[in-house]
């Protein structure tokens, strides 16, 4: 049985007092039965890292370099996200391929840095809706998938979370049905699986993409679905602690 995991990615929202605040309640809670990973923005990376020392919340990165270090100004490094208490790392998140243009190569290049640095990458994959409009969400979850997998070998997927998170539904009220989102979870865990069945039934995959307290027990009840990835949802505290409760 894989234990379940929630992530709450804080995007660029918030203020140093929110942060202490929401962080502050969902520590309190003492959750339970659930890997629960906060990522913050990065001027607020070692104060979340400080409040949750000795808690069971983790804190990510909501990005990270492909460079080990050097000449990138404004870019922060696996190495640093280590240094101030961070455990995992996102990576690939359709904001940062659809604004920022990061290729497949980009993205797989940030999963071995995470890697090399302890890191647990939580390697993000998804199709817009005018790429499911044209039938094409397997094609290209399986390209994004398979540029890490040729990058970092198959072994490495033992240490990677990956989300699952349609573009089509981040932000915009619209969430796959849990039959969708089972649906792409099932062939994600089946394209891991022609290289390796052990790590393809281990490997937690999650969704992301407008998971609310109201449909969140629904969609985490489908076989392949091991949690979620939040947005909106986790910037308030009792929010996202019924998340973390309907995946515990």
């Amino acid at each position: 049985m894989r234990r379940k995991w929630v992530g709450g990615n804080w995007k660029m929202h918030g203020s140093r007092a929110m942060a202490t605040a929401l962080v502050g309640a969902i520590v309190e809670a003492s959750v339970e039965g659930v890997d629960v990973v906060l990522c913050p923005p990065a001027p607020y990376l070692r104060e979340v890292c400080a409040e949750c020392a000795g808690s069971s919340i983790s804190v990510g990165g909501q990005d990270l370099s492909e460079h080990e270090s050097g000449a990138y100004t404004g870019e922060i490094s696996a190495a640093m996200l280590r240094d101030v208490g961070c455990t995992h790392a996102l990576a690939g998140h359709s904001e940062r391929r659809q604004f920022h243009g990061e290729t497949d190569a980009q993205v797989a290049a940030k999963v071995a840095q995470a890697l090399a640095h302890g890191l647990t990458p939580v390697l993000c994959v998804g199709e817009t809706l005018a790429e499911r409009e044209a039938g094409r969400t397997a094609d290209v979850v399986s390209r994004q998938l398979g540029a890490v997998v040729a990058h970092c070998g198959i072994a490495a997927f033992a240490r990677i979370v990956v989300a699952y998170e349609p573009v089509w539904a981040i932000g915009t009220g619209r969430t796959a049905s849990p039959a969708q989102a089972q649906e792409v979870h099932a062939f994600l865990r089946s394209q891991l699986a022609r290289d390796d069945a052990r790590i393809a039934g281990s490997i937690r995959i999650v969704y992301g993409g407008s998971v609310k307290p109201g449909n969140s027990a629904e969609l985490f009840a489908e076989a392949d679905i091991d949690g979620g990835l939040i947005g909106g949802a986790a910037l308030q505290a009792t929010d996202f602690l019924s998340i973390c409760a309907a995946a515990g």
